[in-house]
């Protein structure tokens, strides 16, 4: 595998983020050619793609995960979300960072680590970075079949995913734990990418806006690359009520998992998820900075296990 060339440093991305460079068009069309055909000089004078065309998104993304994490086939239906890889990646890093206590020594690239994936979708994304970076297996589940049906064959058509997933269905959406973990299980951390909006209707205005910022035109109609399925956007009371269920959830298997983390996407939910975090009493709150961007994101983890457990629990990785 060659190394990009003649490519800036991003700013603020894990040191171990594949994607800190600007993407190198040249090598990533080496490896997908049907990306030549969205490559367009921006209003820099620089080729680029146009972000807010959801074909060259996905595209993209496809040479990214070909190219630095040796995937060769990433495709689902064009109603799910297509998920960006740096700032996906940025979590799974910032997780294993969390998982070792911060010690680049103890990173566990290894699959004794088994992360529960909360919300899969159709792409399979964490799971693919996952394995690809640090060998860990996954638990996916999601509350959608056909997401399910379409991240299996991601799993099933590359090699080195073979056996490292396990799919299960939630069939009951109001859960979220319940029905996937059983008593035996041992879960290493939990991840979770939330939906955000409260309706429909805040998603497509919120599509609408992302829609704007990028090409800085107003648009009556939502093209799919902001959409999604209905429940990989909207839940009932947005980000803030699912986080609370979780918590709540997390209490009955607290000692089924070590760390419990999920995405935080609107920085005014802080308060009150850390509110709802100390009457629930685990032993230990984090909150992580994540940028990608100009996006800046926070991953909140918790645990109920003490200190010294942690630590036995990390040796019994190594």
């Amino acid at each position: 595998m060659s190394t990009p060339k003649n490519v800036k440093e991003k700013p603020k991305l894990h040191p171990r983020n594949k994607n800190r460079d600007r993407y190198d068009l040249d090598a990533l069309c080496d490896v997908s050619p049907k990306l030549n055909s969205f490559i367009k000089p921006n209003k820099w004078g620089t080729n680029s793609i146009d972000f807010s065309n959801p074909l060259a998104v996905k595209t993209l993304n496809a040479a990214i995960l070909n190219y630095y994490y040796g995937i060769k086939f990433w495709d689902f239906p064009e109603k799910n979300l297509c998920p960006p890889i740096p700032g996906r990646a940025e979590y799974i890093h910032h997780i294993a960072d969390l998982l070792s206590n911060y010690n680049e020594e103890n990173i566990v690239r290894s699959e004794k680590i088994k992360c529960l994936d909360i919300g899969t979708g159709a792409s399979c994304i964490y799971p693919v970075i996952g394995v690809a970076e640090y060998n860990w297996n996954f638990i996916a589940t999601d509350v959608d079949a056909k997401s399910i049906e379409s991240a299996q064959k991601i799993v099933k058509t590359n090699n080195s995913l073979k056996g490292k997933v396990n799919f299960k269905l939630q069939n009951n959406p109001r859960f979220i734990f319940r029905n996937i973990l059983n008593e035996q299980d041992k879960i290493d951390v939990s991840i979770c990418n939330p939906p955000f909006h409260a309706s429909i209707e805040d998603a497509i205005s919120g599509t609408k806006r992302k829609i704007k910022n990028l090409t800085g035109k107003k648009t009556d109609s939502v093209e799919r690359n902001f959409s999604g399925n209905l429940n990989e956007l909207v839940y009932k009371g947005g980000e803030f009520q699912f986080i609370q269920n979780m918590i709540f959830e997390s209490k009955a298997f607290s000692k089924n998992c070590l760390w419990f983390t999920t995405l935080v996407s609107k920085q005014s939910n802080l308060k009150k998820i850390y509110k709802v975090l100390k009457k629930n009493n685990p032993s230990e709150i984090k909150t992580i900075d994540i940028s990608v961007g100009n996006k800046t994101n926070r991953i909140v983890a918790w645990t109920y296990f003490t200190p010294l457990e942690r630590e036995k629990w990390l040796k019994s990785k190594l």
